[in-house]
C-alpha cells in the first residue's frame, strides 16, 4: 500500500511539472502574484494582531505595496535612464583610453604583447548590432500591432498581477488551513514540521535577502551619488542585485565604481577613497545589521547552489522556471536535510557496526 502511495506521489509531481511546462505562457501573473502575496502576508498577519479585520489589513498592505512600487519607479527610473544614456555615450572614450593607456600599461607590467582594439571594427559591429536590433524591434512592433489580440493578452496578463495578489492575500489563511486538512492524518505532524522548516528558509531567503538587496542597492547608490559618481544608481542597482550571492555584489560594485571614478576624475585618489569608504560602510552594515537581523543562518543555500538553481530553472522553464528555482531549491534543501538525518540513523548506514543496544530507536 505504501509503495502504491509513493508511486502516486511521484506521478503527481511529474504531472505537476508537465502541467507547469505546458502552461508556462500564462503562469507568470499567477506566480508573481503568489510571490507578492507571500511577501505581504506577514504584514497582514501583524496588522490583524492589532485587531484589524483581514479585509482591512489586506487592503492596507496591498495599497502600501502599490505605493512603494510606484514611488520607487517615479524616483529611480528617470535617474537610471539619464545614467544609462551617459554610459552609452562614454563607451567610445573608454575604448580609446584602453588603446592609448590601458593596454600599454598592461604590456609594460606583464611583459607581453597585446593587440590594440580595432575601433573601426567595433564601431561597425555596434552599428550593425544597432541596425539589426532596430530592425528586429520594428518587426516585433509591426507583428504586435497587426494583432490586437496579442496586445490585449499581454496587457491582461500584466493587469492580472495585482488582482491575483489581492485575492491571494485575502484567502491566504483559508488556503493554508484547507491544504493542511487535506494531509493524511498519519503524516500530518511530520509534513507540517517540514513545511514550517521550508517556510523558515523561504522567508529568510525571499523576504530577508530581498530586503538586504534593496537596502544595499540604496546604500551603494546614495553613497556613490554623494561621492559624485555619475553612474551611481546604475552601479548601486547592479551591486544590490548581485548581492543575492554573498560578496559578489560587493566585489562587482567596488571594482566597477573604482574604474568609473578613475575615468571620471582622472588619477585623483580622493574619489577612489570615497568609493572604497562607501562600499566599506555598506559591507559593515550588511555583516553586522542586515544579514543577522533579516536573514540569519537559516537559508542553507550555498552561493554555487543559488547560481545553479537560477540557471537550471531558466534553462528548463524559462522565466517561470527562474521564478520557481529558488523556492524549489530551498524546499529541496530542507528535504535533503531530513533525508540525511534519516539515513544517518538507518540500519543501512550502521549495519554490522553497532550492537543491538546502540541501534537507533524510533
Amino acid at each position: 500500500m505504501e509503495n502504491r502511495v509513493r508511486w502516486m506521489v511521484v506521478a503527481g509531481v511529474l504531472a505537476l511539472a508537465g502541467l507547469i511546462y505546458a502552461l508556462q505562457p500564462i503562469l507568470m501573473p499567477f506566480l508573481v502574484g503568489a510571490l507578492f502575496a507571500y511577501l505581504g502576508n506577514p504584514i497582514v498577519e501583524r496588522l490583524m494582531r492589532f485587531g484589524w479585520r483581514r479585509v482591512t489589513a489586506v487592503s492596507a498592505a496591498f495599497l502600501s505595496l502599490c505605493l512603494a512600487g510606484t514611488l520607487a519607479m517615479v524616483l529611480l527610473l528617470p535617474k537610471l535612464w539619464v545614467q544609462l544614456t551617459y554610459l552609452q555615450s562614454r563607451i567610445p572614450s573608454v575604448l580609446r583610453w584602453m588603446n592609448r593607456h590601458g593596454i600599454p600599461w598592461l604590456e609594460d607590467k606583464l611583459n607581453i604583447n597585446i593587440n590594440r582594439l580595432d575601433m573601426d571594427l567595433i564601431s561597425t559591429w555596434m552599428a550593425k548590432l544597432w541596425q539589426s536590433s532596430d530592425g528586429t524591434t520594428t518587426d516585433v512592433i509591426s507583428q504586435i500591432a497587426s494583432s490586437g489580440l496579442h496586445v490585449a493578452a499581454f496587457i491582461g496578463l500584466v493587469a492580472l498581477i495585482p488582482v491575483v495578489t489581492f485575492y491571494l492575500l485575502l484567502d491566504w489563511s483559508a488556503i493554508v488551513n484547507k491544504s493542511r486538512n487535506l494531509l493524511p492524518r498519519r503524516y500530518e505532524p511530520w509534513l507540517v514540521n517540514v513545511v514550517q522548516e521550508c517556510d523558515t528558509v523561504l522567508a529568510a531567503f525571499l523576504r530577508g535577502q530581498l530586503m538586504v538587496m534593496v537596502a544595499l542597492g540604496l546604500i551603494y547608490g546614495v553613497g556613490l551619488q554623494l561621492a559624485g559618481i555619475k553612474l551611481a544608481m546604475v552601479i548601486g542597482l547592479v551591486a544590490g542585485l548581485a548581492s543575492i550571492i554573498p560578496y559578489v555584489g560587493f566585489g562587482v560594485g567596488i571594482v566597477t565604481a573604482t574604474i568609473v571614478a578613475l575615468f571620471q576624475f582622472g588619477y585623483e585618489w580622493e574619489p577612489v577613497l570615497m568609493v572604497w569608504l562607501v562600499f566599506g560602510v555598506g559591507q559593515l552594515i550588511e555583516s553586522w545589521v542586515l544579514q543577522p537581523w533579516l536573514v540569519g543562518d537559516r537559508i542553507g543555500l550555498p552561493p554555487v547552489g543559488v547560481i545553479f538553481a537560477i540557471m537550471a530553472g531558466g534553462q528548463l522553464f524559462g522565466f517561470v522556471g527562474m521564478l520557481l528555482a529558488l523556492p524549489i531549491a530551498a524546499i529541496i534543501v530542507v528535504l535533503m536535510r531530513h533525508a540525511h538525518t534519516k539515513y544517518m540513523n538507518s540500519e543501512l548506514y550502521w549495519q554490522g557496526t553497532r550492537t543491538l543496544e546502540e541501534q537507533p530507536r524510533d
